[in-house]
């Protein structure tokens, strides 16, 4: 994203505290802050799903600070907002399955954990509380204890606003993908899955009752938005909720075939894996103008389709779930004695195909 003046200028006077900021989606809102000139960026994460790799572009940055602990403690949330403008907040509990599994440790996290941020960015007196919100909202119905946390933040959100005066903005994913990209992460879990299988070439599974269109958005997509959420001046556009999304429906058997054609590039055998016929494709009912809202109050604009995204982010999914996959039967088999050898590397993290 390329910043004007004006929001350059409001980054690099504004103190910022990104939530979950080692994971996957809060590490590149934390990295693109601080090369942004971001007078300060503190992390707070207690590492249930994020990873120090995930900070290893950054953590020695001398405006970076680090607090290891967790939402559900509203004394650590009291410290983490001390002193911030913009709270990014990102930490969550963001497995489906185990908010159906575990539906009281999901509550805890995502609906009291939000709650005590909300209450201490309030008494910091942040100037604006921007948060992760979810597609799930309306793709299934509030029919998992995950969607209904998250719309339950939404509704606290919108509360405080009234209340208390605290501006806010919830920023809805859909499938987040890209660089850093945890294969354990609900977020487009089927992109990983699929790598894993076409490097082993085996032909990825496509689950037959699965012929509904999906929205992925590239990873920069999701920077932006949060950026513009942080400098928006137009009144109309704070305390509101916002899909984020390309606007793009991709079948899974499209998808299959773009990193079948993107993995060929590392191993030409990848090219004669076979995908699995297309089944008739039926489309989710998001309305035509989806992300209208998005574009009209926020200024969004992605820059990246599908395709593009898996071009700036195949050479990194070749190079480290294979390894991240690894490290996980490790941690298995010896649990609390494997400590990470993963690093960052910036060649493939950037690598485009020209």
């Amino acid at each position: 994203m390329q910043l004007t003046p004006n929001q350059a200028e409001r980054i690099s006077t504004s103190s910022f505290l990104v939530t979950g900021g080692a994971g996957f989606i809060g590490s590149h809102i934390a990295e693109f802050l601080l090369a942004a000139g971001a007078q300060k960026v503190r992390v707070l994460d207690n590492m249930a799903t994020g990873h120090f790799r995930n900070m290893a572009p950054f953590v020695n940055h001398a405006r970076f600070e680090y607090i290891n602990g967790d939402i559900r403690d509203i004394t650590t949330c009291n410290a983490a907002c001390k002193g911030i403008d913009y709270v990014l907040h990102h930490a969550a509990s963001g497995s489906v399955p185990d908010s159906i599994n575990d539906p009281i440790t999901t509550n805890n996290i995502n609906a009291s954990g939000f709650l005590n941020m909300l209450v201490s960015a309030n008494e910091a007196h942040v100037k604006r509380f921007i948060y992760a919100s979810s597609a799930s909202i309306f793709d299934d119905g509030h029919q998992t204890p995950y969607a209904v946390s998250k719309y339950i933040n939404e509704l606290y959100a919108d509360v405080f606003a009234r209340l208390y005066g605290i501006e806010t903005i919830g920023l809805r994913y859909s499938n987040v993908f890209g660089q850093r990209h945890d294969p354990q992460s609900a977020y487009a879990a089927v992109i990983p899955k699929f790598v894993m299988q076409l490097t082993k070439h085996e032909s990825p599974v496509i689950n037959v009752d699965d012929e509904y269109s999906h929205d992925f958005i590239y990873i920069e997509n999701v920077v932006q938005a949060n950026m513009l959420a942080v400098c928006t001046n137009e009144p109309r556009a704070v305390n509101q909720v916002y899909n984020i999304t390309f606007e793009e429906r991709t079948s899974l058997n499209q998808l299959a075939k773009y990193l079948r054609e993107l993995l060929s590039s590392f191993d030409e055998s990848i090219a004669r894996v076979k995908i699995p016929n297309a089944f008739t494709q039926k489309h989710n009912t998001h309305p035509v103008a989806f992300v209208q809202k998005s574009k009209k109050l926020l200024g969004y604009d992605p820059a990246y389709s599908l395709r593009a995204g898996l071009l700036k982010s195949a050479g990194w999914y070749w190079a480290y779930l294979p390894r991240l996959a690894e490290e996980k039967k490790l941690l298995k088999k010896q649990p609390g004695q494997y400590t990470t050898t993963v690093s960052l590397d910036r060649q493939y993290e950037n690598n485009q195909f020209l």
